[in-house]
């Protein structure tokens, strides 16, 4: 057994991956949605999008935020950053409650991703 050496292959976790997956989809979402209603339109249109982006912008930042994290919870196989994630994507939910559906199932996939994961420790 000295002779070969095994190296322990840490497994992805699926549902992370699903996670942020859906995440990176719905950021991309966010920004081609609220960018392009800026930019149309005449003076008064322009300043109501620039209000409803002012609005769903705390919602978007922990939403991203809670990508990033996911993000590295996934590739570094660590269930700490995976957990942070989950609770930023709870955060954003309460931010915009409206939006609720497009952030839901990522949320309950890094829970479940966060109790699968083996502890580091």
């Amino acid at each position: 057994m000295s002779d070969q050496t095994q190296t322990i292959k840490k497994k992805k976790n699926k549902l992370a991956l699903i996670s942020w997956v859906l995440s990176l989809l719905y950021v991309i979402y966010l920004i081609t949605y609220f960018g392009e209603g800026i930019g149309d339109g005449t003076s008064s249109e322009q300043a109501g999008a620039a209000i409803a982006t002012a609005l769903v912008l705390p919602h978007m930042l922990t939403v991203g935020i809670g990508l990033i994290f996911n993000i590295l919870g996934y590739f570094l196989n660590n269930r700490a950053f995976v957990l942070v994630g989950a609770i930023l994507y709870s955060v954003s939910i309460l931010l915009f409650i409206m939006y609720f559906m497009f952030v839901i199932i990522q949320m309950i996939l890094s829970y479940v991703a966060f109790a699968k994961m083996k502890n580091n420790n």
